[in-house]
């Protein structure tokens, strides 16, 4: 397995500043760096046959359904150990990101193990789901049915949304599940723990396998005086919670709600929240780049000690490789309503660029390779955050106006095309959109490209190897 450990930020039609409703999550990696590309799998190259990479773990045809839908997705670059389609939308405007690792506990491993041999985990659930689904609840019976039938060596998230809905969902042991539809005025951050809170069994907003009740109260697993909180049954309460997932949630409920409160290591943060505000694509990228700003654990802030700059894992880090949010919008034609915004590499040092769906192919440099090519975004914006790492005070400024310009552009060539797409249809519009994509993805290369010479200009006489008296 490679190590991918993420934070999911979801948001309701309702809390969102436009109607749409979003699903985000950023695509973490390990020391290893892992390239990330951007394709779209028309409905002829889906796989009619299926076996996982890592768990050898064969789908039996009739499991890969007929008719399968056009899709977008962010898979790893070398293909090595799978596909890891990450996230995409349908050409039924069904969104679905996966996955979020999570935790669990020794009661529920005892009852129903993980799979030491077989099964299904992150590298498969896009592939096997997002083709064959026509809504967001489908989704979640989708990857049921999966999990059910062939099992999974992993604890996972993953989220579904259409135009109306969002449903999480969370893996629990090798063959169990639970989902929740998430409130239209709600947000929803879940970090790498078992995040479902509150459950109820006999409610139409709630999901999970047919028997999960029934396991609960057969082992005695429900250690709450009333009701169910799948995080006290399923998950778990540790040290690393406390220092690892717990404080990016704190943070960004803060950020959401300066009315929050609470302490960073808090283990019983509800999974549920409303922010003060409606909530904007700016705000989700900003959370998804965050690293504790204006408080003592920020690495590049000036307020803590060493040892407090260490203390909590930040959100935006140098192992973010992919980071989307996938936007059904309510307020446009269905031909143009998915968006997949994406962005490559470490999120403080990268600008999100809104990718229509309804495609056929992708622009050329965000094609990545596996091998260094600065012709490729995902390998610029590494380069860029490793120099802006070397002194971000310096550069954080001209990321800020990097980023600022940026997204300026791209909403401008957004308007213009959700405006011109009145006068074309099927293949025609299509070929509009993959045109407005190119421009869109030329458009931020080129910025990017702009900012790395900036920070040359800039840091030109900072470097430590340098003597002032000249000839």
């Amino acid at each position: 397995m490679k190590p991918t450990e993420c934070t999911t930020i979801l948001v309701g039609k309702d809390a969102t500043i436009d109607g749409s409703t979003m699903i985000a999550r950023s695509e973490d990696g390990g020391r290893t760096i892992i390239p990330e590309r951007f394709d779209v799998v028309m409905a002829a190259d889906q796989p009619k046959h299926y076996e996982s990479v890592i768990s050898h773990q064969k789908i039996d045809d009739e499991d890969l359904l007929p008719n399968p839908l056009r899709y977008t997705s962010a898979p790893d670059a070398s293909g090595e150990n799978g596909i890891w389609a990450a996230a995409g939308i349908n050409s039924d405007n069904i969104a679905m990101t996966a996955t979020e690792t999570i935790t669990t506990n020794s009661r529920i491993q005892g009852i129903d193990p993980l799979l030491e041999k077989g099964g299904l985990g992150e590298e498969d659930f896009v592939t096997l789901t997002l083709p064959y689904i026509h809504s967001a609840y489908e989704g979640v019976e989708r990857v049921g049915y999966l999990l059910e039938k062939y099992g999974t060596y992993e604890m996972n998230g993953m989220a579904f949304s259409d135009k109306n809905e969002i449903w999480y969902l969370e893996t629990i042991g090798g063959h169990h599940w639970a989902a929740r539809r998430i409130p239209d005025d709600a947000y929803v951050i879940a970090p790498n723990r078992l995040n479902i809170d509150e459950f109820y069994f006999d409610n139409d907003d709630f999901a999970s396998s047919e028997d999960l009740k029934d396991l609960i109260e057969e082992y005695h697993l429900n250690p709450d005086l009333e009701g169910y909180n799948l995080r006290h049954i399923f998950g778990s309460s540790t040290i690393k919670d406390a220092h690892y997932n717990n404080p990016r949630a704190w943070y960004i409920h803060n950020y959401f709600d300066p009315n929050f409160g609470g302490e960073p290591s808090d283990q019983d943060q509800p999974f549920i929240c409303h922010a003060n505000r409606k909530i904007s694509i700016e705000d989700i990228k900003w959370a998804e780049s965050s690293h504790y700003q204006d408080t003592p654990f920020d690495a590049y802030g000036d307020q803590g000690t060493p040892e407090q700059k260490k203390t909590f894992r930040p959100i935006g880090i140098n192992r973010n490789f992919e980071t989307h949010i996938l936007q059904i919008r309510n307020d446009v034609p269905e031909e143009i309503a998915g968006v997949q915004w994406l962005a490559f590499g470490p999120n403080t040092f990268n600008s999100m660029v809104p990718f229509y769906t309804n495609i056929t192919t992708t622009p050329a440099s965000f094609q990545t390779g596996p091998k260094f090519d600065l012709n490729k975004i995902f390998w610029l914006n590494k380069l860029t955050a490793q120099l802006g790492d070397t002194n971000f005070r310096v550069y954080g400024e001209l990321e800020a106006d990097f980023e600022q310009k940026s997204l300026a552009q791209c909403h401008k060539i957004q308007h213009e095309t959700d405006k011109e797409i009145e006068n074309y249809s099927g293949n025609e519009l299509q070929d509009k959109l993959n045109k407005a994509n190119q421009k869109m993805a030329d458009t931020v290369y080129n910025n990017t490209v702009e900012l790395l010479g900036n920070m040359v200009n800039e840091g030109h006489g900072l470097m430590t190897l340098k003597y002032d008296l000249l000839d």
